[in-house]
């Protein structure tokens, strides 16, 4: 695509939220510069955000916990929201969650409670918008890898991506997305290291 089709472009810092609104029929592009960042996924309808991305309705449309090129994610009202149109990572992650200081001092200990988190990223970028942590639902995690183990237990483990891998979406209706770039540093899913993550949004 030329550039000429650009219509936002946005280097998100490390550890930071983002927010932004896509119209329907453009598309959205996550690149991980550095590689190995994950990069928590909330969206919402633009025309009314009662209407908001289900986990649920998309793992059942798709029979599968993980998001492929071509998956569609479904809202809470059973309709289209937006489509991966391109992934250069094989998989994405649907059901791992987004880290919170309560989740922080369960799995690593009371230490880690005051670190910032994605529910954290989530909070300050919906409060902008009228959003509480009522509106927050499960949320997608790109680039991140979440296998389940033969007993059902989640892992979290090295991401599968690399410097300048990239997912494109296209937006199916108008929509409001807001991300977290994960700061999390105490398991691999950042490699320990939270890196900047780009947005481009095209016609």
């Amino acid at each position: 695509m030329a550039d000429t089709d650009i219509l936002h472009d946005e280097t998100v810092p490390a550890r930071a939220p983002w927010m932004h609104d896509v119209a329907k029929g453009q598309t959205l592009k996550i690149v991980d510069l550095e590689g190995n960042q994950a990069v928590d996924f909330l969206l919402y309808s633009s025309a009314d955000d009662a209407e908001r991305y289900s986990a649920q309705d998309t793992i059942a449309a798709q029979g599968n916990i993980f998001l492929h090129t071509g998956a569609v994610l479904l809202s809470n009202e059973g309709n289209p929201m937006m489509r991966i149109v391109a992934s250069t990572v094989d998989y994405h992650d649907t059901i791992g969650g987004a880290c919170s200081c309560e989740s922080n001092t369960l799995r690593y200990g009371h230490h880690t409670r005051s670190q910032h988190s994605c529910v954290d990223n989530f909070l300050d970028a919906n409060s902008r918008a009228g959003r509480n942590k009522r509106d927050m639902v499960s949320n997608i995690n790109w680039f991140m890898n979440v296998p389940v183990e033969a007993d059902g237990a989640l892992g979290i483990v090295d991401g599968i991506s690399a410097p300048g891998l990239s997912v494109t979406l296209e937006a199916l209706m108008d929509v409001t997305v807001v991300v977290s770039n994960c700061p999390q540093i105490n398991n691999p899913c950042n490699g320990f290291n939270p890196t900047p993550v780009r947005m481009i949004v095209r016609a």
